[in-house]
């Protein structure tokens, strides 16, 4: 293999997640408007005797290097057996913001840059329902059906976020199995085109997150983050992201957004400012 190559793993946010409903088989039907961060995890590549996976960063000790984990997987599955990955794990696990399918998505996208082409949709589901739309950064998207539909957007503004997250993970199974209602209205078919981060906030403020709910009565604190984060001077939208617990706030400008980071930050809680990708103009 030639040099190492390095590729950033981006945290996923669920600006809206309607769940529409439940096929027989007990998988949920979703609609999500769907955008990147400038910050994540980070996944190097780089020659090895095998396939092998270290793993570094503030999060790292939450995982440990078995043989399901995902960055392995991917791997697996398109065939490559000499590729020594290196996770700086810097997003918190069970967090709501796609961690693990990001790194995933990262590690395709720099194998397919060694030959190995990424596996087809129904191969991308089956390493998660998250992974089809991590494929898709970092360019905001509609997620809808079990994830596998995904439609670029265009017309949606760069927003300042500041993601909170209690430092508790949450699981997912859990917070589906709490949902009281499984067949919600959807976004609309045709969505606008957003002229800055004051209109993308105003129109999220009659959107949903369906998941929001059930995680709270699992985890009471996730009220507590989004009063924190809808408190805070200039913050145009607070709302808890995938099945949680991170939650975020649209902040009208920088400087609001590193005044509510340093008012929230606390022992124990992962508090990250940073910046979403906006649409290719």
């Amino acid at each position: 293999m030639p040099d190492a190559v390095r590729a950033l793993a981006p945290a996923k946010i669920n600006l809206t997640l309607h769940v529409t409903g439940q096929r027989a088989d007990g998988y949920h039907l979703l609609d999500s408007l769907v955008v990147f961060t400038e910050a994540g995890d980070g996944l190097t590549l780089a020659d090895g005797p095998g396939l092998s996976l270290d793993l570094t960063g503030p999060a790292a000790a939450a995982l440990a290097v078995e043989p399901d984990n995902l960055v392995l997987r991917a791997a697996r599955a398109v065939g490559a057996s000499r590729a020594a990955f290196t996770l700086d794990k810097r997003l918190p696990v069970a967090s709501g913001m796609g961690g693990g399918s990001s790194d995933a998505a990262a590690a395709l996208k720099l194998l397919a840059g060694r030959g190995f082409a990424p596996p087809d949709a129904a191969g991308l589901m089956r390493l998660g329902a998250d992974l089809p739309v991590c494929m898709a950064a970092p360019a905001p998207c509609r997620m809808r059906g079990l994830g596998e539909a995904v439609e670029p957007l265009a017309g949606v503004p760069a927003l300042w976020l500041l993601l909170v997250n209690p430092g508790q993970g949450l699981s997912t199974p859990a917070v589906f199995k709490a949902l009281s209602r499984r067949d919600n209205p959807p976004m609309p078919e045709v969505l606008p085109r957003w002229s800055d981060d004051r209109a993308l906030a105003e129109w999220l403020a009659v959107g949903r997150n369906d998941l929001e709910p059930p995680a709270r009565g699992i985890m009471p604190g996730i009220g507590d983050l989004l009063a924190g984060l809808a408190a805070q001077p200039g913050c145009l939208l607070a709302r808890m992201t995938g099945s949680g617990a991170t939650c975020f706030g649209i902040f009208a400008g920088e400087g609001a957004l590193q005044d509510a980071a340093r008012a929230l930050a606390a022992p124990g809680r992962f508090v990250l400012a940073t910046r979403s990708l906006p649409s290719a103009r």
